[in-house]
This record gives structure tokens, C-alpha cells and sequence, in this order.
């Protein structure tokens, strides 16, 4: 059994990976969804196209997309002193967290987006509905399922992504299973952090899924 105070040094793990994760997407959808909604509205068959602006924005996006997100961590180090003060402790990851994801989820979002019959769009112009009414009205309550699937693949990747930041100092569950499992070579400590991660993306999973076939009109 484990003492109490590795008891506690877990819960605390535990509490600081769900912050970071959570805090990270939710800041990550705010970005991520407008410009996920930009690459579809202004595409050369969108809504209202503008080439070279979704080329450009397209560009920003698969360079952020293809760093991986350790040495993009790095990277931003000074960025993120900048920002918060430090570049240790669950704070500090968030900044990272957020830049690395938000390009990942503005790909998601068109994808899903992208999925909604074009013929319900045609119908919608047809009636004179506005741009702004045809995202907010017909493409994204079309696309909820899919988006809602979506996040909780993002929220995942961003959890993933957090279980990282363990080589930096970030704190949570990556930081338990790197100083004991990898430097002190406490096999136990790391196996029960990487059940309770494996736990908590089955749970995102399953949430994901239930509210995704709530969703779904046509169930």
C-alpha cells in the first residue's frame, strides 16, 4: 500500500492534470473554433471566399500543427516567462498547451463542419440567410455531433500533451510518473499514474460519446 503522503502527492497530480487540461481546453476552443469556422466560411466553395486569406491562415496552422508539441514546450519558454513569470508549474504549461492545441482543433472543427450537407447550405442562402446565420444557425448545430466527438478527441490530445509536460517541471501526473518512474526507477508510482490517465480518457471518451448520440437528430 502507499503511504499517505503518496497518497496525497497523487491526488494533488490528479487535481493539477485535470486543471491543466480543462483550463487548456477551453482556452484552446477559443481559439480553435473561430479559425476553424474561418477555414470553411472563407474556402474557395465556402460561404464567402477568400483565397488568400484561408491560404494564409491554413499555412499558420499546419506550421503550429506540425511541431511536436515537446519542442514547441521548449521553444515557447521564453514566450511563456513572458506571459505568466515562470515556465514551472501547471500555469506555465497552459500557455504552451493552448498555442500547441488550437491549430489541432481549428483542423477538427472544419473537418466536422465540412461534413454537413452542402444541399442544407444551398436551402439556407436560398432564404437569404446571412453568413453569420448560416454558421451559428445551420453548420454548427448540423456539425455538433461530429464537433462534440471532436472535442473530446482534442481534450484527449490535450491531456496527452499535459502527461508531457513532465520533463519541464509542469506538475500533474506526467511530473509523478517522470521523477519516479523514470529518474528513481519506482515502477508502482508510474503504473498508477498511467491507469488513473488511462481512466481518465476512457471517462472523456465515454462522455463524449454519450453526449454526442444526445446530440444526433437522427437517433
Amino acid at each position: 500500500m502507499f503511504s499517505q503522503v503518496v497518497l496525497e502527492m497523487i491526488s494533488k497530480g490528479i487535481r493539477e492534470t485535470l486543471y491543466m487540461t480543462i483550463l487548456s481546453s477551453l482556452l484552446a476552443y477559443i481559439l480553435g473554433l473561430p479559425l476553424g469556422i474561418l477555414l470553411v466560411v472563407t474556402d474557395k466553395d465556402g460561404i464567402a471566399p477568400r483565397v488568400l486569406l484561408n491560404r494564409i491562415v491554413g499555412i499558420i496552422v499546419n506550421i503550429l500543427r506540425s511541431i511536436p508539441f515537446v519542442i514547441l514546450l521548449v521553444t515557447l519558454m521564453p514566450f511563456t516567462r513572458l506571459v505568466i513569470g515562470t515556465t514551472l508549474g501547471p500555469n506555465a504549461l497552459v500557455v504552451p498547451l493552448v498555442i500547441g492545441s488550437a491549430p489541432y482543433i481549428a483542423r477538427l472543427v472544419e473537418s466536422s463542419l465540412k461534413e454537413v450537407d452542402h444541399g442544407i447550405i444551398e436551402a439556407a442562402q436560398s432564404m437569404g440567410a446571412s453568413p453569420s446565420q448560416i454558421v451559428f444557425k445551420v453548420l454548427v448545430p448540423e456539425a455538433m455531433p461530429s464537433l462534440i466527438m471532436g472535442g473530446a478527441i482534442a481534450v484527449i490530445t490535450i491531456l496527452s500533451y499535459s502527461a508531457m509536460g513532465g520533463f519541464v517541471g509542469a506538475g500533474g501526473l506526467g511530473t509523478i510518473a517522470i521523477n519516479y518512474g523514470y529518474y528513481r526507477y519506482q515502477g508502482d508510482k508510474m503504473l498508477i499514474t498511467v491507469a488513473i490517465l488511462v481512466l481518465i480518457v476512457q471517462g472523456v471518451q465515454e462522455l463524449g460519446g454519450r453526449l454526442m448520440r444526445r446530440s444526433d437528430k437522427r437517433l
